[in-house]
């Protein structure tokens, strides 16, 4: 009986180790990594510091001109920015969606092999 009991115990622990290890670790290791590479497309981008100098001129040409160009040129930069992020951001939601439902389809293709398909 103690033997069952000490199983049964041993199970849930690694169970509760791998929900720990495949989600909780995972997000933190994964929302790191995507936060790494936004800021890596920061630096090609600027999208921050095109945003701070939107109303500024261009080239601190002083005129009219350069206060309109800049302001044209520094919002194409921000909405093709904000494109480029928002592309990065949806796949790197769907390949983490895809990485949580990993264990959950594996359940599933086991246990409707097992009980549903007998062709054994």
């Amino acid at each position: 009986m103690n033997l069952i009991l000490y199983l049964i115990k041993r199970f849930y622990l690694c169970l509760i180790k791998f929900i720990r290890h495949w989600y909780l670790n995972s997000s933190k290791i994964y929302s790191h990594f995507i936060i790494s590479l936004l800021e890596k497309f920061d630096k090609k981008l600027a999208f921050k510091i095109t945003a701070r100098h939107l109303f500024n001129p261009l080239y601190q040409d002083r005129s009219f001109i350069g206060y309109i160009l800049g302001f044209f040129f520094r919002s194409a930069r921000l909405i093709w920015g904000g494109f480029v992020y928002i592309i990065i951001i949806i796949i790197a939601v769907i390949i983490y969606l895809f990485w949580l439902i990993i264990p959950l389809f594996i359940i599933y293709k086991i246990v409707f092999l097992a009980f549903f398909e007998n062709k054994i």
